[in-house]
């Protein structure tokens, strides 16, 4: 991946995404690009139009805090998109990692962690760089897809959402999981543009998924911390819960995800019914094949 161009890429596409009204100039009838002209963005963040244009282009290779800052306010960006635009900014030799510091682990304390929540009913996993799934504990397992027994490089939520046709039967908002997920990848691209893993993922998905593809042209960024996410689980039917996203002590690279139901609630009943299937040699699933009930 070459870092400059995907600065301008994803220069352009925020210039494009922010509508003329939105920061004060007048709508006219015709315009030849979607959103900020240059010369309009440009003047919004206090640079000349030839050095916002060569920034576009990939002809400057500096950038100061001080005109990314300026930069980052004149697109409206959000927290997750300023952090992203500074990534991408950055110099090579600034964020190239050796091949040791690349290879993932959870620690021995995470996993019991992860047991810990499997006996209150939360399922729970941990994802690294790339999305790939580091680990999880059993009922994340029964709830999603047990990606321990997938090949090493399959175990992967990017993969599993865009490339596996379970998943569009998984999540009741596919769509929007998918795109909150190519945003997830797409901030990780920012962090570790030189990841030639990072770069073959993206290829792969590129080349298989026409989804991913238009997504991935989005240039949208998402740092997750907390929602809701429903599932149509084919063994306790529909359910929803509510997640939480905490960075592992120590390892900037890795995210805890938390799912939990209110106490009391059928959603909270769908997981403890999905405990009981898993941890027990037979489902408990009707003769027929129906799903579980609550």
């Amino acid at each position: 991946m070459d870092r400059l161009v995907t600065l301008g890429e994803f220069l352009r596409a925020a210039r494009a995404r922010l509508k003329p009204a939105d920061v004060g100039f007048p709508a006219t009838a015709r315009r030849r690009v979607a959103g900020l002209r240059r010369e309009e963005l440009a003047q919004l963040a206090g640079v000349s139009v030839d050095y916002y244009t060569r920034l576009e282009q990939g002809r400057s290779r500096t950038a100061s805090r001080a005109v990314l800052d300026s930069l980052a306010s004149a697109l409206h960006l959000d927290d997750a998109e300023r952090v992203h635009l500074f990534n991408l900014a950055a110099r090579p030799e600034r964020v190239h990692r050796p091949a040791c510091a690349l290879r993932q682990a959870v620690s021995p304390v995470v996993e019991q962690l992860l047991a810990r929540l499997d006996t209150v009913y939360c399922p729970a996993f941990v994802l690294g760089r790339r999305t790939d799934v580091l680990a999880g504990n059993r009922l994340a397992t029964a709830l999603i897809t047990d990606f321990a027994a997938l090949p090493q490089h399959e175990r992967n939520q990017a993969r599993f959402v865009f490339l596996d046709p379970y998943a569009r039967e998984l999540y009741a908002d596919w769509e929007e999981v998918a795109a909150d997920t190519a945003a997830m990848l797409r901030m990780d691209a920012g962090r570790h543009g030189t990841d030639p893993e990072l770069s073959e993922l993206v290829t792969d998905l590129s080349r298989q998924s026409s989804v991913f593809r238009r997504m991935w042209a989005d240039q949208r960024v998402i740092e997750r911390t907390a929602g809701t996410k429903g599932y149509h689980h084919p063994v306790v039917g529909d359910l929803t819960v509510t997640y939480q996203a905490m960075s592992v002590a120590g390892e900037g690279d890795q995210t805890l995800f938390v799912y939990t139901a209110p106490a009391g609630t059928a959603d909270e009943t769908a997981l403890r019914l999905l405990a009981t299937w898993s941890s027990s040699t037979a489902s408990p699933a009707a003769p027929d094949g129906e799903p579980l009930r609550r």
